[in-house]
């Protein structure tokens, strides 16, 4: 069996250091540069504009980190898509003024929640979204907390659009290369380990469907990434 056919978890060190630890700075710095690179922002947007047909009034992003990936989706969308109302939701407040005004100057509005997103979600009621984003965030979860993360995201909004790490060979061998950008020791374990904890096929697509939603699209995205987009709700003549 080779060593990628399954998903293996182990805690990145990220998620065990304070927001103001220098090593934890430094790595949110390269993240942002390897968020690029794997041109998450612009697969996003496409997905948006793929499966949006109408401007959404309200996002959610969960596990939303310091807000540049979205930012920098919202800088691709605004012109077609004005005045959104965006929900930024991570366990640690990273989210600066600054930031807040450049999306104002976007014309979006931004809502601000630190909060463990099972609490939160399940505090949560009704639908109150069109959509849901999630980037480089569901890859930290066992398949029993996504089914029941799936089970409570999807009674919040119509739509989910996944942007994760691709669980492949290349992926990983290409994670193994990033000293050659001056990636620091805390980036360069967790972007390994991301890519063990990745996904590949309809792995999302199955645990969507287990919590009973209808998926509309799993697949590779370039070299590096695996996206999955889901409806809330199964056709009519498919419901348990």
């Amino acid at each position: 069996m080779n060593a990628l056919d399954q998903r293996n978890l182990v805690p990145e060190i990220l998620d065990c250091l304070g927001p103001d630890d220098p090593r934890a700075l430094r790595s949110r710095r390269d993240l942002r540069r390897i968020n690029a690179l794997m041109f998450q922002a612009p697969i996003m947007a496409s997905l948006m504009r793929k499966f949006l047909a109408v401007r959404p009034a309200r996002i959610l992003e969960i596990g939303a980190g310091d807000g540049t990936f979205m930012l920098k989706v919202a800088r691709r969308m605004a012109r077609d898509w004005p005045g959104v109302e965006l929900t930024m939701l991570d366990r640690v407040g990273l989210i600066t003024p600054e930031l807040v005004a450049d999306f104002d100057g976007l014309g979006w509005q931004v809502k601000t929640f630190v909060a463990d997103v099972f609490d939160w979600a399940e505090k949560a009621g009704g639908r109150p979204f069109d959509a849901i984003m999630v980037n480089l965030f569901l890859h930290h979860f066992d398949d029993d907390s996504l089914l029941r993360l799936f089970s409570l995201l999807r009674r919040m909004a119509p739509l989910i659009l996944v942007t994760e790490p691709l669980r492949a060979g290349f992926a990983l061998a290409a994670a193994r290369l990033l000293p050659a950008i001056g990636a620091n020791d805390v980036t360069r374990h967790d972007a390994a380990q991301s890519v063990r904890a990745g996904f590949r096929g309809s792995e999302l697509s199955d645990l969507w469907s287990a919590a009973g939603g209808r998926p509309l699209e799993e697949r590779r995205a370039g070299l590096f990434s695996h996206v999955f987009v889901g409806a809330a709700s199964m056709p009519a003549g498919n419901m348990p």
